[in-house]
């Protein structure tokens, strides 16, 4: 079937993030996630799930146990469990990006 961002279920989340479940299932989401300039996420962490950052457009950084990394255009990283991470836009433009969990980290977040 047919996904896009036009027919995902849509969520807001933060200060006016947006996020559409592109698949979510039991063992894989994939989500396309669009932060405004200046938000970030809270820091957190994933008892199970390892994740997968990838950016569509604009400029993103990552926080990992208080090391930033910069991700531009087609950059992406690998989070492994139980490690400290942090999304945020610091730029001044959007930033569109996929989380491609494996499990699903629904209900697998503890917050720092």
């Amino acid at each position: 079937m047919k996904i896009n961002k036009a027919l995902a279920q849509h969520y807001q989340w933060g200060a006016q993030c947006d996020g559409w479940h592109l698949v979510q299932n039991k063992e894989l989401s994939v989500i396309h996630e669009r932060m405004p300039a200046q938000t970030a996420e809270v820091n957190h962490y994933h008892h199970h799930a390892q994740q997968f950052f990838f950016v569509l457009s604009g400029t993103a950084t990552i926080e990992l146990n208080d090391q930033r990394i910069e991700l531009k255009q087609h950059d992406g990283i690998e989070v492994p469990p139980n490690l400290p991470h942090q999304m945020r836009n610091d730029s001044q433009e959007d930033v569109e990006f996929l989380v491609i969990s494996q499990p699903n980290s629904r209900g697998d977040r503890e917050l720092l």
